[in-house]
Protein backbone atom coordinates (compact mmCIF):
# COMPACT_ATOMS: atom_id res chain seq x y z
CA UNK A 1 0.00 0.00 0.00
CA UNK A 2 1.37 3.45 -0.95
CA UNK A 3 2.29 5.73 1.90
CA UNK A 4 0.10 8.75 2.50
CA UNK A 5 1.59 12.07 1.41
CA UNK A 6 2.36 14.84 3.90
CA UNK A 7 3.27 18.29 2.61
CA UNK A 8 5.43 20.33 5.01
CA UNK A 9 5.52 24.07 4.29
CA UNK A 10 8.08 26.32 6.00
CA UNK A 11 10.47 28.99 4.75
CA UNK A 12 13.24 27.57 6.99
CA UNK A 13 14.81 24.35 5.79
CA UNK A 14 15.87 23.36 9.33
CA UNK A 15 12.22 23.37 10.43
CA UNK A 16 11.30 21.22 7.45
CA UNK A 17 14.06 18.77 8.37
CA UNK A 18 12.69 18.47 11.91
CA UNK A 19 9.11 17.72 10.80
CA UNK A 20 10.30 15.43 8.01
CA UNK A 21 12.43 13.48 10.47
CA UNK A 22 9.41 12.90 12.70
CA UNK A 23 7.14 11.69 9.90
CA UNK A 24 9.39 10.17 7.23
CA UNK A 25 9.25 6.60 8.52
CA UNK A 26 5.45 6.44 8.23
CA UNK A 27 4.61 8.84 5.39
CA UNK A 28 5.89 10.16 2.10
CA UNK A 29 6.98 13.71 2.92
CA UNK A 30 7.02 16.54 0.40
CA UNK A 31 8.40 20.00 1.23
CA UNK A 32 7.82 23.57 0.11
CA UNK A 33 9.86 26.61 1.14
CA UNK A 34 7.20 29.13 0.06
CA UNK A 35 3.45 29.57 -0.08
CA UNK A 36 3.39 29.68 -3.88
CA UNK A 37 5.27 26.39 -4.09
CA UNK A 38 2.91 24.86 -1.55
CA UNK A 39 -0.16 25.83 -3.60
CA UNK A 40 1.39 24.32 -6.72
CA UNK A 41 2.17 21.01 -4.96
CA UNK A 42 -1.29 20.92 -3.41
CA UNK A 43 -2.83 20.95 -6.90
CA UNK A 44 -0.50 18.28 -8.26
CA UNK A 45 -1.25 14.57 -8.68
CA UNK A 46 -1.26 12.83 -6.34
CA UNK A 47 -2.36 15.63 -4.05
CA UNK A 48 -1.06 15.63 -0.48
CA UNK A 49 -3.27 13.91 2.06
CA UNK A 50 -2.46 16.54 4.71
CA UNK A 51 -0.53 19.84 4.89
CA UNK A 52 1.58 21.05 7.82
CA UNK A 53 1.83 24.79 7.34
CA UNK A 54 4.01 27.46 8.93
CA UNK A 55 2.40 30.86 9.51
CA UNK A 56 5.27 33.36 9.39
CA UNK A 57 6.65 33.24 5.85
CA UNK A 58 7.72 36.07 3.51
CA UNK A 59 5.63 37.16 0.47
CA UNK A 60 2.69 34.91 1.36
CA UNK A 61 2.11 33.92 4.97
CA UNK A 62 0.50 30.66 6.08
CA UNK A 63 -2.87 32.25 6.71
CA UNK A 64 -3.07 33.41 3.10
CA UNK A 65 -1.95 30.00 1.86
CA UNK A 66 -4.69 28.37 3.92
CA UNK A 67 -7.27 30.84 2.64
CA UNK A 68 -6.36 30.07 -0.97
CA UNK A 69 -6.40 26.33 -0.35
CA UNK A 70 -9.91 26.56 1.08
CA UNK A 71 -11.12 28.80 -1.76
CA UNK A 72 -10.05 26.26 -4.37
CA UNK A 73 -12.52 23.36 -4.89
CA UNK A 74 -9.57 21.16 -5.89
CA UNK A 75 -7.77 21.60 -2.55
CA UNK A 76 -10.35 22.77 -0.03
CA UNK A 77 -10.86 19.36 1.55
CA UNK A 78 -7.17 18.70 2.28
CA UNK A 79 -6.71 19.01 6.06
CA UNK A 80 -4.34 21.78 7.13
CA UNK A 81 -2.45 21.83 10.44
CA UNK A 82 -0.70 25.06 11.34
CA UNK A 83 2.76 24.53 12.86
CA UNK A 84 3.99 27.87 14.17
CA UNK A 85 5.70 29.84 16.91
CA UNK A 86 2.64 32.12 17.13
CA UNK A 87 1.07 30.74 20.31
CA UNK A 88 -1.52 33.33 21.30
CA UNK A 89 -5.10 32.07 21.64
CA UNK A 90 -6.21 34.65 19.09
CA UNK A 91 -3.69 33.30 16.55
CA UNK A 92 -4.99 29.78 17.01
CA UNK A 93 -8.61 30.90 16.74
CA UNK A 94 -7.86 32.84 13.57
CA UNK A 95 -6.16 29.84 11.98
CA UNK A 96 -9.03 27.52 12.82
CA UNK A 97 -11.55 30.05 11.48
CA UNK A 98 -9.71 29.92 8.15
CA UNK A 99 -10.45 26.21 7.94
CA UNK A 100 -7.42 24.56 9.53
CA UNK A 101 -8.16 21.39 11.47
CA UNK A 102 -5.46 21.84 14.13
CA UNK A 103 -2.77 24.15 15.48
CA UNK A 104 0.62 22.98 16.82
CA UNK A 105 3.06 25.41 18.39
CA UNK A 106 6.84 25.33 18.02
CA UNK A 107 9.09 23.90 19.28
CA UNK A 108 7.19 20.78 18.35
CA UNK A 109 6.84 17.56 20.30
CA UNK A 110 7.43 14.54 18.02
CA UNK A 111 4.73 12.55 19.83
CA UNK A 112 2.17 15.36 19.36
CA UNK A 113 3.02 15.81 15.69
CA UNK A 114 2.68 12.08 15.05
CA UNK A 115 -0.57 11.82 16.99
CA UNK A 116 -2.21 14.86 15.37
CA UNK A 117 -1.20 13.83 11.85
CA UNK A 118 -2.40 10.27 12.42
CA UNK A 119 -5.74 11.47 13.84
CA UNK A 120 -6.52 13.93 11.08
CA UNK A 121 -5.47 11.56 8.31
CA UNK A 122 -7.81 8.97 9.81
CA UNK A 123 -10.66 11.50 9.87
CA UNK A 124 -9.86 12.59 6.32
CA UNK A 125 -9.96 8.98 5.13
CA UNK A 126 -13.31 8.48 6.85
CA UNK A 127 -14.69 11.64 5.24
CA UNK A 128 -13.51 10.59 1.81
CA UNK A 129 -15.05 7.16 2.26
CA UNK A 130 -18.31 8.75 3.42
CA UNK A 131 -18.34 11.15 0.47
CA UNK A 132 -17.76 8.25 -1.92
CA UNK A 133 -20.59 6.30 -0.31
CA UNK A 134 -22.92 9.30 -0.54
CA UNK A 135 -22.02 9.82 -4.22
CA UNK A 136 -22.67 6.16 -4.97
CA UNK A 137 -25.98 6.14 -3.12
CA UNK A 138 -27.02 9.40 -4.76
CA UNK A 139 -26.19 7.89 -8.14
CA UNK A 140 -28.24 4.81 -7.25
CA UNK A 141 -31.14 7.03 -6.16
CA UNK A 142 -31.05 9.00 -9.40
CA UNK A 143 -30.97 5.75 -11.37
CA UNK A 144 -33.95 4.50 -9.38
CA UNK A 145 -35.85 7.73 -10.07
CA UNK A 146 -34.97 7.43 -13.75
CA UNK A 147 -36.20 3.86 -13.91
CA UNK A 148 -39.47 4.81 -12.22
CA UNK A 149 -39.93 7.65 -14.69
CA UNK A 150 -39.24 5.36 -17.62
CA UNK A 151 -41.57 2.68 -16.29
CA UNK A 152 -44.40 5.15 -15.74
CA UNK A 153 -43.77 6.56 -19.20
CA UNK A 154 -43.92 3.03 -20.55
CA UNK A 155 -47.21 2.46 -18.71
CA UNK A 156 -48.68 5.47 -20.48
CA UNK A 157 -47.52 4.10 -23.83
CA UNK A 158 -49.16 0.72 -23.12
CA UNK A 159 -52.35 2.59 -22.38
CA UNK A 160 -52.14 4.37 -25.72
CA UNK A 161 -51.19 1.34 -27.83
CA UNK A 162 -47.69 2.70 -28.36
CA UNK A 163 -44.36 1.06 -27.69
CA UNK A 164 -41.67 1.98 -25.19
CA UNK A 165 -39.41 2.91 -28.10
CA UNK A 166 -41.45 6.09 -28.59
CA UNK A 167 -40.37 7.54 -25.24
CA UNK A 168 -36.77 6.48 -25.88
CA UNK A 169 -36.65 8.14 -29.29
CA UNK A 170 -38.38 11.36 -28.33
CA UNK A 171 -36.20 11.66 -25.21
CA UNK A 172 -33.07 11.44 -27.37
CA UNK A 173 -34.54 13.94 -29.85
CA UNK A 174 -35.24 16.33 -26.97
CA UNK A 175 -31.69 15.99 -25.69
CA UNK A 176 -30.22 16.71 -29.13
CA UNK A 177 -32.27 19.89 -29.48
CA UNK A 178 -31.32 21.05 -25.97
CA UNK A 179 -27.62 20.37 -26.58
CA UNK A 180 -27.70 22.44 -29.78
CA UNK A 181 -28.97 25.41 -27.75
CA UNK A 182 -25.63 25.51 -25.92
CA UNK A 183 -27.36 24.96 -22.60
CA UNK A 184 -25.50 23.47 -19.63
CA UNK A 185 -24.87 19.74 -20.04
CA UNK A 186 -26.85 18.95 -16.92
CA UNK A 187 -29.92 20.73 -18.35
CA UNK A 188 -29.98 18.75 -21.60
CA UNK A 189 -29.45 15.58 -19.59
CA UNK A 190 -32.31 16.58 -17.28
CA UNK A 191 -34.67 16.99 -20.23
CA UNK A 192 -33.54 13.63 -21.61
CA UNK A 193 -34.36 11.92 -18.33
CA UNK A 194 -37.63 13.76 -17.67
CA UNK A 195 -39.15 13.60 -21.17
CA UNK A 196 -40.42 9.99 -20.92
CA UNK A 197 -43.06 11.16 -18.43
CA UNK A 198 -44.65 13.66 -20.81
CA UNK A 199 -47.82 11.61 -21.40
CA UNK A 200 -48.10 9.81 -18.07
CA UNK A 201 -51.42 11.59 -17.51
CA UNK A 202 -53.02 9.37 -20.18
CA UNK A 203 -53.19 6.73 -17.46
CA UNK A 204 -56.11 8.77 -16.11
CA UNK A 205 -58.04 8.83 -19.41
CA UNK A 206 -60.70 6.10 -19.88
CA UNK A 207 -59.96 3.59 -22.64
CA UNK A 208 -63.26 4.44 -24.27
CA UNK A 209 -61.88 7.91 -24.95
CA UNK A 210 -58.17 7.23 -25.38
CA UNK A 211 -58.63 4.30 -27.78
CA UNK A 212 -61.71 5.56 -29.61
CA UNK A 213 -61.10 4.94 -33.35
CA UNK A 214 -63.30 7.80 -34.49
CA UNK A 215 -63.39 11.51 -33.79
CA UNK A 216 -63.85 12.56 -30.19
CA UNK A 217 -67.00 14.50 -29.31
CA UNK A 218 -66.77 17.74 -27.35
CA UNK A 219 -67.15 16.07 -23.97
CA UNK A 220 -64.55 13.40 -24.77
CA UNK A 221 -62.15 15.99 -26.11
CA UNK A 222 -62.54 18.07 -22.97
CA UNK A 223 -61.61 14.99 -20.92
CA UNK A 224 -58.61 14.26 -23.16
CA UNK A 225 -57.35 17.79 -22.64
CA UNK A 226 -57.09 17.09 -18.92
CA UNK A 227 -54.29 14.52 -19.29
CA UNK A 228 -51.48 17.10 -18.82
CA UNK A 229 -52.93 18.06 -15.44
CA UNK A 230 -53.43 14.39 -14.61
CA UNK A 231 -49.76 13.86 -15.43
CA UNK A 232 -48.62 16.62 -13.09
CA UNK A 233 -50.85 15.23 -10.35
CA UNK A 234 -49.42 11.73 -10.81
CA UNK A 235 -45.84 12.99 -10.64
CA UNK A 236 -46.63 15.21 -7.66
CA UNK A 237 -44.47 17.93 -6.17
CA UNK A 238 -40.95 17.06 -5.03
CA UNK A 239 -37.59 18.57 -4.17
CA UNK A 240 -36.07 16.34 -6.84
CA UNK A 241 -34.93 18.46 -9.80
CA UNK A 242 -35.66 15.53 -12.11
CA UNK A 243 -39.24 15.04 -10.95
CA UNK A 244 -39.87 18.79 -10.97
CA UNK A 245 -38.84 18.96 -14.63
CA UNK A 246 -40.93 15.88 -15.45
CA UNK A 247 -43.95 17.62 -13.95
CA UNK A 248 -43.30 20.80 -15.93
CA UNK A 249 -43.03 18.86 -19.18
CA UNK A 250 -46.12 16.75 -18.46
CA UNK A 251 -48.19 19.86 -17.81
CA UNK A 252 -47.02 22.09 -20.65
CA UNK A 253 -46.03 19.93 -23.63
CA UNK A 254 -49.39 20.51 -25.36
CA UNK A 255 -49.19 24.28 -25.04
CA UNK A 256 -48.69 26.07 -28.37
CA UNK A 257 -46.52 29.02 -29.28
CA UNK A 258 -49.53 31.08 -30.44
CA UNK A 259 -51.47 30.43 -27.23
CA UNK A 260 -54.00 28.00 -28.71
CA UNK A 261 -52.73 24.97 -26.81
CA UNK A 262 -53.89 23.41 -23.55
CA UNK A 263 -54.41 23.13 -20.60
CA UNK A 264 -53.57 26.74 -19.71
CA UNK A 265 -53.35 28.55 -23.04
CA UNK A 266 -49.76 29.65 -22.44
CA UNK A 267 -48.16 31.67 -25.21
CA UNK A 268 -44.60 32.10 -26.50
CA UNK A 269 -41.94 32.07 -23.82
CA UNK A 270 -44.58 31.67 -21.13
CA UNK A 271 -44.28 28.00 -22.09
CA UNK A 272 -41.31 26.42 -20.26
CA UNK A 273 -38.36 25.79 -22.57
CA UNK A 274 -38.26 22.07 -21.80
CA UNK A 275 -41.93 21.69 -22.80
CA UNK A 276 -41.34 23.60 -26.05
CA UNK A 277 -38.46 21.27 -26.88
CA UNK A 278 -40.41 18.11 -26.03
CA UNK A 279 -43.39 19.30 -28.11
CA UNK A 280 -41.33 19.19 -31.30
CA UNK A 281 -39.67 15.89 -30.44
CA UNK A 282 -42.97 14.26 -29.49
CA UNK A 283 -44.85 15.38 -32.59
CA UNK A 284 -42.05 14.43 -34.97
CA UNK A 285 -41.83 10.92 -33.55
CA UNK A 286 -45.60 10.48 -33.46
CA UNK A 287 -45.87 11.49 -37.11
CA UNK A 288 -43.04 9.29 -38.37
CA UNK A 289 -44.05 6.15 -36.48
CA UNK A 290 -46.69 3.67 -37.55
CA UNK A 291 -49.59 3.14 -35.19
CA UNK A 292 -52.58 0.78 -35.35
CA UNK A 293 -54.74 3.72 -36.45
CA UNK A 294 -52.32 5.32 -38.95
CA UNK A 295 -49.36 4.74 -41.22
CA UNK A 296 -46.00 6.39 -40.58
CA UNK A 297 -45.46 9.65 -42.40
CA UNK A 298 -42.44 10.18 -44.57
CA UNK A 299 -39.76 12.20 -42.78
CA UNK A 300 -40.01 14.96 -45.38
CA UNK A 301 -43.76 15.29 -44.79
CA UNK A 302 -43.31 15.40 -41.02
CA UNK A 303 -40.60 18.06 -41.32
CA UNK A 304 -42.83 20.06 -43.66
CA UNK A 305 -45.64 20.03 -41.10
CA UNK A 306 -43.29 21.17 -38.32
CA UNK A 307 -42.12 24.00 -40.58
CA UNK A 308 -45.73 24.88 -41.35
CA UNK A 309 -46.52 25.02 -37.63
CA UNK A 310 -43.47 27.17 -36.80
CA UNK A 311 -44.77 30.26 -35.00
CA UNK A 312 -48.14 28.61 -34.42
CA UNK A 313 -47.62 25.32 -32.62
CA UNK A 314 -43.85 25.45 -32.23
CA UNK A 315 -41.22 27.95 -31.12
CA UNK A 316 -39.65 29.20 -34.41
CA UNK A 317 -36.14 29.28 -32.94
CA UNK A 318 -36.47 25.68 -31.82
CA UNK A 319 -37.74 24.65 -35.25
CA UNK A 320 -34.51 26.07 -36.71
CA UNK A 321 -32.49 24.12 -34.14
CA UNK A 322 -34.51 20.99 -34.99
CA UNK A 323 -33.29 21.32 -38.58
CA UNK A 324 -29.68 21.64 -37.38
CA UNK A 325 -29.82 18.35 -35.49
CA UNK A 326 -32.11 16.50 -37.89
CA UNK A 327 -29.29 14.25 -39.21
CA UNK A 328 -28.58 13.10 -35.64
CA UNK A 329 -32.30 12.68 -34.98
CA UNK A 330 -32.60 10.41 -38.01
CA UNK A 331 -29.71 8.29 -36.72
CA UNK A 332 -31.56 7.84 -33.41
CA UNK A 333 -34.75 7.05 -35.33
CA UNK A 334 -32.92 4.29 -37.18
CA UNK A 335 -31.19 2.96 -34.08
CA UNK A 336 -34.45 2.60 -32.15
CA UNK A 337 -36.69 1.72 -35.09
CA UNK A 338 -39.86 -0.30 -34.49
CA UNK A 339 -39.58 -3.94 -35.50
CA UNK A 340 -42.36 -3.59 -38.00
CA UNK A 341 -40.42 -0.78 -39.67
CA UNK A 342 -37.21 -2.79 -40.09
Amino acid sequence: MDKQVVLVVDDTSDNIDVISGILRSDYKVKAALSGQKALKIAQSTPAPDIILLDVMMPEMDGYEVCRRLKDNPQTRNIPVIFVTAKDADSDEAFGLDLGAVDYITKPVSPAIVQARVRTHLSLYDQNRHLEKTVRERTKDLIQTQLQIIRRLGRAAEFKDNETGLHVIRMSHYSRLIAEALDLPDNYSDLIFKAAPMHDVGKIGIPDSVLLKPGKLDDQEWELMRQHPQFGTDIIGYHDSELLKEAGIIALAHHEKWDGSGYPNGLKGEEIPLSARIVAIADVFDALTTERPYKKAWEVSDAVALIDQESGRHFDPELVAVFHQVLPDILEIKQEYAEESAS
